[in-house]
């Protein structure tokens, strides 16, 4: 069964699926549906919450030998699969399906990237879709932004007329992240006010000394000093890497996705307009594409990769370290190596 994001909350208050499958390229709409699915598992039992990283190479065994072992510690148990690639491969497809027949009450929440339109026919996905619920995340478009706002400050209690949701739209330019942690700020600061344009341009304008969006784009103008002291200075601030690796995420896909149009004939510019980018951040991304070479993009998703399993414990060293090395590259772009010297 397929439902849209905004169903989950509904579909879990009346109990909870034997699976469900996350798909989709919004991280912060792919999170709060993930912890609501999560809140319902605990609320039907699911004590204990086993996580597998499909990575491992251990990760598809360990997913069988959890479905068919009882628990010790709870009566039923969250498994959750985290799949980045959006693809589990040859191993991982038998699992799933091997998993989905067994006589289980654990409920397994995998939580993927992007699947491609090959991988929704595959058995895997099929196998998914008839035992659980299948929830995929659709960016939210340039034209769209201003009705997510309006349900967000509907759920936080806020009454704000069109011309503030229109500003507050504007000002974070189609990121959710940013929008979401302004609603919030709203929602502390003004809750039992009528949320005007005035009000959105007075908030939104008080942000740290230090900001992730102004430190993205500081790289993405190719100012690596600048971006290492902005990114220090968040750091310096008690900010966590999750929100910076967010940013940094969303504008690198962009940018591998701009190539990716590119080299199928689209100029940049038409390319970004595809992709959405708001008018006023074109030029900044145009330069920052130009800058820039598939291998080196392919650089900077491993650096991110990098920090985010640093961040969340299944890879060695620091996350802010690879986050520096993530923002130089990403200012720098693709180096042309010297040749040597004629004589």
């Amino acid at each position: 069964m397929q439902i849209r994001p905004e169903q989950v909350a509904q579909h879990t208050s009346q109990g909870v699926a034997k699976s469900y499958l996350l798909t989709g390229s919004e991280p912060l709409i792919l999170q709060e549906c993930a912890d609501s699915i999560r809140a319902a598992a605990r609320a039907a039992g699911c004590t204990e919450r086993e996580r597998i990283d499909a990575s491992d190479k251990d990760a598809w065994q360990t997913l069988i030998q959890s479905g068919g072992a009882m628990s010790l510690f709870a009566d039923r148990k969250l498994i959750e699969i985290q799949l980045d690639s959006g693809k589990p491969g040859t191993e991982g497809s038998k699992a799933i399906q091997e998993y989905l027949s067994l006589d289980t009450e654990d409920v397994l929440l995998i939580v993927a990237g992007k699947i491609d339109k090959q991988s929704q026919r595959a058995k895997w996905f099929s196998a998914l879709d008839q035992s659980g619920v299948v929830v995929t995340v659709w960016p939210i478009s340039p034209r769209e932004m201003p009705d997510w706002i309006a349900r967000r400050c509907q759920q936080r209690g806020l009454t704000a007329d069109r011309a503030a949701i229109n500003l507050l739209a504007e000002r974070v330019e189609g990121n959710l992240l940013a929008a979401a942690q302004e609603v919030e700020k709203l929602s502390l600061l003004k809750q039992d006010m009528q949320i005007t344009a005035e009000i959105v341009a007075e908030v939104v304008g008080e942000s740290a000394r230090y900001n992730t969006f102004g430190m993205v784009d500081t790289a993405l103008a190719g100012d690596s000093k600048g971006a290492l002291r902005a990114l220090r200075g968040l750091r310096a601030e008690g900010n966590q890497p999750p929100p910076v690796l967010w940013t940094l995420s969303r504008e690198i896909r962009t940018l591998i996705d701009c190539h990716a149009l590119s080299a199928n004939g689209k100029s940049v510019g038409n390319a970004l307009n595809q992709l959405g980018v708001w008018r006023s951040r074109l030029p900044l991304m145009q330069a920052a594409a130009q800058r820039h070479t598939r291998d080196s993009l392919n650089d900077c998703l491993t650096l991110l990769f990098a920090a985010d399993g640093s961040a969340k414990g299944f890879l060695s060293g620091d996350a802010w370290d690879a986050l520096e090395a993530l923002v130089v590259k990403l200012s720098i772009g693709h180096q042309v190596k010297a040749g040597r010297p004629r004589r």
